[in-house]
């Protein structure tokens, strides 16, 4: 198996481009990190991969992992070579894909939390034009509140535009002039790296949904989606740091000031 991205997070038939070997005896089967049902929580799996196999015929193959820390809980990945083209997917996998959702970000989504899973169903069975349109449609339905939250994040000068930006989106209904009209003023805490979020959703939101095949798709979805996950995580969390921030700060003047 040439790395765990492919294991991890790849969804059914998408293809890996692979030099496929000769034999079974030739492949290395890296350790993965997923989730354990058994002991609730992301755990080291290790293959149980027979080397002894021997040549590959190009036909499917299941690949074994079990849990390294309570030893009994196994994955299985059912792997299909493809010499000619030099690729491997997956056919097969077990336990599928997980599309229980974080908490913070159901609360987010409310009533469009069905639209993520669906799109999370869509992406593990690589069908990259679906699980787009789902999650461009959630960004736009919750761009409005979204674009709110961010600003319990803002202090001084820096609300005062965002307040001033902010009032502008209400004035249009296209999600991109929005997100144009805001990117440049998020606070730091959105801006890993110097990175902004908010202009890359716009940037890959403007491609569209015209034009582009599954596969290619799958992988702008797969960016939405995670860009979807880091906003909503920070602003959420930004704002709880905030909030006990201020209730420190007002706990120690009150005691200064007695």
């Amino acid at each position: 198996m040439p790395n765990r991205e492919f294991l991890e997070t790849y969804p059914l038939y998408r293809k890996f481009n692979f030099k496929v070997p000769e034999s079974m005896n030739r492949m290395a089967t890296p350790a993965i990190h997923m989730y354990c049902r058994n002991c609730d929580s992301v755990q080291t799996f290790n293959s149980e991969m027979e080397h002894d196999i021997g040549r590959i015929e190009g036909d499917v193959t299941l690949f074994m992992y079990i849990c390294t820390s309570c030893k009994n809980f196994e994955r299985f990945f059912m792997i299909k070579f493809d010499f000619a083209s030099n690729y491997m997917m997956k056919v097969g996998q077990e336990p599928p894909w997980d599309i229980t959702l974080d908490r913070n970000l159901e609360k987010m989504l409310g009533e469009r939390a069905d639209y993520y899973k669906k799109g999370i169903i869509c992406e593990s069975q690589s069908y990259g034009i679906a699980a787009f349109a789902y999650y461009r449609r959630i960004v736009e339905e919750i761009i409005d509140e979204l674009l709110t939250e961010i600003e319990g994040l803002l202090t001084g000068k820096e609300k005062e535009l965002y307040a001033e930006a902010l009032e502008k989106t209400r004035q249009t209904t296209i999600t991109q002039e929005k997100i144009e009209l805001v990117k440049d003023l998020l606070p730091p805490i959105l801006r890993p790296n110097g990175m902004n979020p908010l202009s890359t959703l716009h940037s890959i939101l403007s491609q569209g949904l015209h034009g582009e095949t599954d596969e290619q798709c799958i992988e702008l979805a797969m960016n939405v989606r995670e860009i979807l996950l880091f906003l909503v995580n920070q602003v959420t969390t930004g704002k709880v740091a905030v909030r006990h921030f201020t209730e420190s700060m007002r706990k120690l003047l009150d005691k200064k000031s007695k």
